[in-house]
């Protein structure tokens, strides 16, 4: 059974820095019907309607994410919050990546709520996962078919080192339309109070087990994690 920590060098940068953690047990992937792309499609319209003529900066969690990345010291014009990098597909009305229903039901999520957000392989996770600041040498093949450097970045790691980061996660715990047991992970930023993290949680595994069949089961004995 997994474990997850925050580094406490973490909290000090950015204190009320936090995760929100779910697992999913026995889900079945497939690709992404007509319908639900439907209405992710009508989503994105009203993302664009919405923010039409206006600065990136006004959607929700851009500025704070960016903030974050400039404490720890990185570029975020470099190394975009993988939730901006979504945003601005949309904004610039470039095609949504349809991939299959996890990984673009976790895209939606992520754009609703205006978090990064992961979803991870737990049958390729090695052992126990903290946050933390990544080591000098430490680098993964990340999804964008780029080899990322993680030093000093945020980081999410096991005992192979790490494997996920708010901006782009590594293709060594991706998710295939093969995988069954899941940890979706949400990035959430200090100020975010557009829901409590329990509605957050709640809402995001109800729409995934819905449509992705499964259930939620418990992390580390409760329904949902969240690691301050």
């Amino acid at each position: 059974m997994q474990t997850y920590t925050m580094d406490s060098s973490i909290r000090d940068k950015v204190p009320g820095l936090r995760l929100g953690i779910l697992h999913y047990d026995n889900v079945s992937l497939s690709a992404t019907p007509k319908m639900l792309k439907g209405r992710i499609n009508l989503f994105l319209e009203n993302i664009r309607h919405d923010y039409l003529d206006k600065p990136i900066t006004e959607v929700p969690g851009i500025t704070e994410w960016r903030r974050i990345f400039k404490v720890l010291g990185i570029e975020p014009s470099r190394y975009r919050p993988s939730s901006e990098a979504l945003v601005r597909r949309v904004l610039q009305n470039k095609p949504f990546h349809w991939i299959h229903t996890g990984v673009d039901i976790n895209n939606f999520l992520s754009l609703q709520f205006g978090l990064p957000a992961g979803l991870y392989d737990r049958d390729k996770i090695e052992g126990n996962v903290c946050l933390r600041l990544g080591k000098k040498s430490e680098t993964y093949k990340g999804l964008n078919g780029r080899e990322i450097s993680c030093e000093g970045k945020l980081v999410l790691a096991d005992e192979q080192g790490p494997f996920g980061s708010p901006f782009v996660d590594s293709i060594r715990t991706s998710v295939t339309e093969e995988a069954k047991r899941l940890a979706h992970v949400f990035y959430i930023y200090p100020e975010f109070n557009r829901w409590t993290d329990e509605q957050l949680l709640k809402s995001a595994g109800e729409m995934f087990t819905h449509v992705n069949g499964g259930a939620c089961t418990k992390v580390d004995g409760k329904p949902y994690l969240v690691i301050t």
